[in-house]
């Protein structure tokens, strides 16, 4: 709800500062004392196109805020909060700047923003019915939305989005899978080439480490012969060996043991080396007779040698990754044919998932017609009530070539004026207050169901009076008990319903023309609402007649009120 308008150096207003209620709030005011300009400010504050024009002469900017209760609006709040902009308390504050020369700016909760942004916050605070842009029954996608929500089908709604989405991913799988199965059918013989290669060549991942060490042994066979060989002889194999030398010193050590039996440790520190010795001289004899002299292996072994070089170099990698390539190429060939079937697992889950829309789509569209029927004849029979006898509002229902997130139609609302016309889209009606009468009508109807919660009417009272005056007024009296109305008036029956009244004057100010607004009560309301009855606002005749329209509707308000209790 708008709590606060704040203008300054806009038009003709140097400064003024509304305090708006809930209910009906009403401006009246002189022919062209400024009432459509405050309107005009505000629908620059929620993201109108912005003109240096309007900045008030001799000032270099335009300001304009708004301050807004957004407690009871958790989207509004949620997408400032996605937006990175504190909510805090239910408070929203919207500031537009526009300069005579330079950049226009706007700020939403003292945070830099888009005009668009603005825009779109704006959208969901304040309709403005007249000839402004904020008009959100005049957007399609918010009269489908609209619709639904009278219709009771925002459930329905939902599912048809959420099943919509699940055939959209279907149909991407689909596409996702066909088009790999095709990169792998295109790319099939080189992969099967590549797979069959490696695989042939049973590669095992250390056998590089394993080929050189076998390699040096055979390039250097003779030598290690002779070197195993030496070695045997001189620790093992001849009469004259370590072996046998150790034992010659281990006679020579009982002779010392028997003299003195305290060096017996040394016994075992000797029979350990010979031991050991022993046990080497068997390992070189091993080695010496595993030593091979093979020229025909060693041509094996430089030929693989070489296919590994080969093969590393081709597939740009180690012996492991290599295999890694392989084994990968083999596993995408087993796609190839696994896909075909997965495939024909995702057509099948297509299929379910398409005959879900198109049923669930049907009973939202039989829903969208039952509601459509009757928010037409409910809204034509309030027209004739409001000054329109030949008008006719019709929700028209037009089929989409295919079923989409919102279902498989669009709606569009039109209207009828006059005899012998044929119903046109609201966007189409050329006369501000028309218009404004329609939305009214239509307001009135869907109150329960809009959530929009301030409605400003300006020029609704154009071309009407009398008895059309009394039931606009009491058509605005019944929709402001569910939103925040502001209308814009020159009629007393509207004024008298008014729970707040505001009235603009223009006068001077620095030797310009400048509106003022004053909120009235009392005498002063009474006198404005004598001036509106066409009477002289200072005689009691046209006081009285002004007084006993405002205890008539307090009286009435009364009884409503005594009625719903």
């Amino acid at each position: 709800m708008l709590k606060e308008l704040h203008v300054r150096d806009y038009a003709v207003i140097d400064e003024l500062r509304l305090e708006l209620d809930a209910g009906l709030n009403v401006l009246s005011g002189e022919t062209g004392a400024g009432k459509s300009i405050v309107v005009g400010a505000l629908s620059l504050l929620l993201g109108e196109r912005a003109s240096s024009d309007v900045v008030r002469s001799g000032q270099e900017r335009a300001l304009i805020e708004g301050v807004f209760d957004v407690s009871e609006l958790p989207d509004v709040a949620g997408r400032c909060e996605a937006a990175g902009i504190e909510v805090e308390d239910g408070w929203l504050i919207l500031r537009r700047e526009v300069q005579r020369e330079g950049r226009n700016r706007a700020w939403v909760n003292g945070s830099p923003a888009t005009a668009a942004f603005v825009r779109e916050i704006g959208a969901g605070l304040v309709d403005l019915h007249g000839q402004h842009e904020h008009q959100s029954l005049l957007r399609r996608g918010a009269q489908l939305a609209i619709l639904d929500a009278y219709a009771g089908a925002q459930p329905l709604s939902e599912r048809v989005g959420t099943a919509h989405a699940r055939v959209m991913a279907a149909r991407r799988e689909i596409e996702d899978a066909r088009r790999s199965v095709a990169e792998i059918r295109e790319r099939a013989d080189y992969l099967g080439f590549k797979a069959e290669e490696i695989e042939a060549a049973e590669l095992q991942s250390d056998e590089e480490e394993s080929l050189g060490a076998e390699a040096r042994r055979l390039e250097h066979s003779e030598e290690l012969l002779a070197l195993s060989g030496s070695l045997y002889e001189a620790v093992y194999g001849s009469e004259e060996s370590v072996v046998d030398r150790l034992g010659s010193l281990r006679r020579r050590l009982d002779e010392l043991i028997a003299i003195d039996p305290d060096a017996v440790a040394l016994e075992r520190l000797l029979d350990t080396a010979r031991h050991a010795l022993e046990e080497a001289g068997r390992e070189l004899q091993k080695y010496h007779e595993g030593v091979s002299h093979d020229p025909g292996r060693l041509d094996e072994i430089r030929h693989r040698q070489d296919l590994l070089f080969r093969l590393k170099s081709k597939y740009d990698g180690t012996i492991p990754e290599v295999i890694a390539a392989g084994s990968a190429a083999r596993a995408e060939l087993d796609r190839l044919e696994s896909g075909e079937f997965e495939i024909d697992g995702l057509e099948a889950a297509r299929v379910e998932a398409e005959h879900g829309l198109v049923d669930v789509a049907a009973e939202l569209s039989a829903a969208r017609e039952r509601a459509s029927r009757r928010l037409g004849k409910r809204v034509s029979a309030a027209l004739p009530d409001l000054g329109m006898g030949a008008g006719r509002f019709d929700v028209e229902l037009e089929p989409l070539d295919a079923i989409g997130p919102a279902g498989a139609e669009r709606a569009v609302y039109r209207v009828r004026l006059n005899a012998g016309f044929e119903p046109q889209p609201l966007a189409r009606v050329a006369s501000g207050g028309e218009l404004s009468r329609v939305m009214l009508a239509l307001k009135t109807e869907l109150a329960a169901v809009d959530r929009i919660p301030s409605l400003v009417f300006d020029e609704i009272d154009a071309g009407i009076g009398g008895q059309v005056a009394h039931q606009v007024a009491d058509r605005l009296s019944e929709v402001a008990r569910r939103h925040q109305v502001f209308a814009i008036t020159h009629l007393p029956q509207i004024a008298a319903r008014a729970a707040t009244h505001w009235r603009v004057d223009k006068g001077t100010s620095g030797g310009k023309s400048a509106a003022r607004i004053e909120r009235l009560d009392g005498d002063a309301r009474v006198e404005e609402m004598a001036r509106m009855l066409g009477g002289d606002p200072d005689s009691g005749l046209s006081r009285r007649h002004a007084e006993e329209m405002l205890a008539q509707v307090g009286q009435a308000a009364k009884g409503a009120g005594a009625g719903r209790r």
